[in-house]
């Protein structure tokens, strides 16, 4: 398996890396996530596990039965590739139906 795919298969779900970016802003509640992201339930339910399980996250302990998600030093290794992709995005036109002349 080549790198670029090991690493898509951490983080090449749907919702991961938006999950990853919103956390480089520091830790979020899980309510917070779901609000701001719009992810269904289960589905941010479901990569939070994986990408805890992969060791790019942690959950943090919280009162109230609630809980925190915090990168971990793995997770914060991906701000150059998420900069990156947003930098992509805005130059060609992403979110939009523009598409950047040749």
């Amino acid at each position: 398996m080549s790198d670029l795919s090991a690493a898509l298969e951490i983080v090449g779900s749907r919702w991961a890396l938006l999950i990853v970016a919103r956390l480089m802003d520091g830790p979020q509640r899980y309510g917070d996530l779901q609000r701001d992201l719009g992810v269904p339930t289960n589905m941010l339910a479901t990569r939070l596990r994986e990408l805890e399980s992969a060791g790019v996250l942690r959950r943090l302990p919280l009162r109230h039965n609630t809980r925190a998600y915090a990168l971990t030093e793995r997770g914060q290794g991906l701000r150059p590739a998420i900069d990156a992709l947003g930098r992509w995005g805005a130059a060609n036109g992403a979110g939009t139906n523009e598409r950047p002349e040749p």
